[in-house]
């Protein structure tokens, strides 16, 4: 590479708003994104106007007054590495405000325009529900926090663990054409989509490819601690660093609400080659939100 990727987004400094990735930022039609770091007693106001939004908890706690109901977490974990998300789905024309109730929060939200109203949702750790997909040193952990059949319009949400050393998003996947079979089943859709990334340590990093068939685009990105890395289209595969987990929030939004994809063809014989499941996973489970030493 010769210079900085135009994928890969670094956060901004000594900001309370460290990432802002908007259509227009990211030269895209559907998904923007936030993430935010606040301090005890923070207020965050807002109106999702014409968008439905999806706010994440990754670390700390808060409440949440609004024109549609009133939300608190308890058992916020302190970071990513310590519990499951809380997950708040606010539709459109929702007015809130966001108070931070730890010594420090920090969260991210995605958003999209909506069609449809659906009715707010808050998911407990508890009630999220975690997969252990793949096999051998492609085995990660997927927290389906706004999975397919949700309740939404077009945003799906998803957190990803991937062990030290292990391959995730693989085989690579893309969602760039929609794809209809004669019965209406969506196969693919066209969707956006941004990876933040998180790592227990500075020096820790992962390593994505971004490419289509044709090598149109075809990068090799190292994202690291805070770091976003844009998906326009193409098969995104991520591989994390030996010695370190990784842990990466997917927001997609597009033309369909779920999670079809297409398989690069010439990986797709890997699904039938793999013998066992990573024994380090789960990395995560709700039941690390109760111990006490992650609350405040």
């Amino acid at each position: 590479m010769t210079g900085e990727s135009q994928l890969l987004v670094k956060p901004k400094t000594d900001a309370e708003i460290y990432h802002r990735i908007t259509p227009e930022s990211a030269n895209w039609k559907y998904l923007g994104f936030e993430a935010r770091l606040m301090k005890k007693d923070d207020e965050w106001v807002h109106d999702t106007l014409d968008t439905e939004m999806v706010i994440v908890l990754l670390g700390g706690n808060f409440e949440v007054e609004s024109n549609k109901g009133h939300w608190k977490t308890l058992n916020g974990r302190k970071n990513v590495f310590k519990g499951v998300a809380h997950t708040l789905y606010l539709p459109r024309h929702t007015k809130f405000s966001l108070k931070a109730v730890s010594e420090t929060l920090d969260i991210a939200y995605g958003w999209c325009n909506a069609e449809q109203d659906y009715p707010p949702k808050f998911v407990t750790p508890e009630n999220t529900p975690i997969v252990i997909f793949g096999g051998d040193n492609a085995t990660r952990q997927f927290n389906d926090l706004v999975p397919p059949g949700f309740g939404c319009d077009r945003i799906v949400v998803r957190e990803v663990y991937t062990p030290s050393g292990n391959w995730s998003s693989f085989p690579a996947h893309k969602h760039d054409e929609r794809i209809v079979s004669d019965d209406g089943t969506v196969l693919e859709p066209i969707q956006e989509e941004t990876y933040f990334y998180k790592f227990q340590k500075p020096e820790a990093y992962a390593i994505q490819q971004v490419y289509t068939k044709d090598r149109s685009l075809d990068e090799i990105v190292r994202p690291r601690h805070n770091e976003v890395v844009l998906i326009p289209k193409g098969f995104h595969p991520v591989v994390a660093e030996h010695g370190f987990h990784c842990y990466y929030l997917n927001f997609l939004a597009g033309t369909d609400q779920c999670l079809a994809n297409t398989t690069d063809p010439d990986h797709e014989w890997i699904y039938g080659s793999w013998s066992n499941k990573d024994q380090r996973l789960p990395l995560v489970t709700a039941e690390m939100n109760f111990n006490q030493e992650n609350t405040d």
